[in-house]
């Protein structure tokens, strides 16, 4: 990953222009496997097939180390994705809002840039991957970050609690998309928080506090002080950081530049905040 490639400061829209992109490279296949303990009494398969686009100005083209370790976290800790409503955001190949489907999610959104090929693989692997009981609790939407979340909102049953929206909010590999920070954060607290028609049912108090999770590498080592920028914003907002895992994988790249050590760590984080604080700040 270069920074070239991949510094992160330029907006979704202006990646795209308006020149025609060359064709796209065949399309791969990467397999996450799942170890015998984390199938829970599921009767989960034991891998987990995902399709990746051939190439892709956004890198919709790689299955991050990052993903796999927000899944192996997800399946140690079904309790954030049971009987909840799960957003993914940049989903990229899906993989963390597939396994959220297979292990009981009540409804999981998976939301990429609005572009046919992601949109499209997105759906290939739900297809693929979810049986036909859970792919009905489990759609995919065009998003861009920081916009209007209502349609994200009326996705969901419309029996939810009226302060809430999605209980599990998952980032996986974007804070390296260091000009997306505020838009980021934007779109979480947007989805935690009560901008949407309320229900005529009465809260859940004793339902989880919501949460996001935020699962990264510094692929670039010299920039990292700019990827831990978001939780500095994040803290700015309001809420509270928590470290909650480190993981070591190979190194995505290994051609690249930087200490390989911190290359082939990933690092995961949870957000929380009361939601009636959410809603006073804004």
């Amino acid at each position: 990953m270069s920074d070239e490639e991949s510094e992160g400061d330029l907006p979704f829209q202006r990646m795209f222009g308006d020149l025609p992109r060359p064709p796209t490279p065949p399309a791969t296949f990467a397999c996450y496997s799942r170890a015998d303990e984390q199938d829970n009494g599921l009767g989960l398969p034991s891998e987990v097939s995902i399709r990746l686009v051939g190439s892709h100005p956004l890198w919709g083209h790689h299955l991050w180390n990052a993903a796999i370790a927000v899944a192996q976290y997800l399946e140690s800790n079904p309790n954030l994705v049971k009987d909840k409503f799960v957003l993914e955001l940049g989903a990229g190949g899906g993989l963390p809002g597939i396994v959220s489907a297979q292990i009981g999610a009540a409804k999981v959104i998976l939301t990429d840039y609005p572009d046919h090929e992601l949109l499209a693989n997105l759906n290939f692997n739900i297809d693929h991957n979810i049986s036909p009981e859970k792919r009905v609790r489990t759609c995919v939407q065009g998003y861009i970050w920081g916009q209007s979340v209502h349609n994200l909102l009326d996705a969901l049953p419309s029996s939810r609690e009226p302060l809430r929206a999605f209980d599990t909010i998952i980032l996986s590999d974007l804070v390296f998309n260091h000009s997306q920070h505020e838009a980021l954060l934007k779109s979480c607290e947007l989805c935690l928080t009560a901008l949407h028609k309320p229900s005529q049912e009465p809260p859940l108090m004793d339902r989880p506090e919501p949460c996001v999770l935020v699962f990264y590498t510094h692929h670039r080592p010299h920039l990292a002080h700019r990827d831990l920028l978001f939780f500095d914003k994040a803290r700015s907002h309001g809420w509270i950081c928590e470290k909650i895992v480190t993981r070591k994988f190979p190194p995505m790249f290994p051609e690249d530049p930087g200490d390989e050590e911190v290359r082939s760590t990933v690092h995961g984080w949870k957000l929380t905040r009361e939601s009636a604080k959410l809603t006073q700040s804004r």
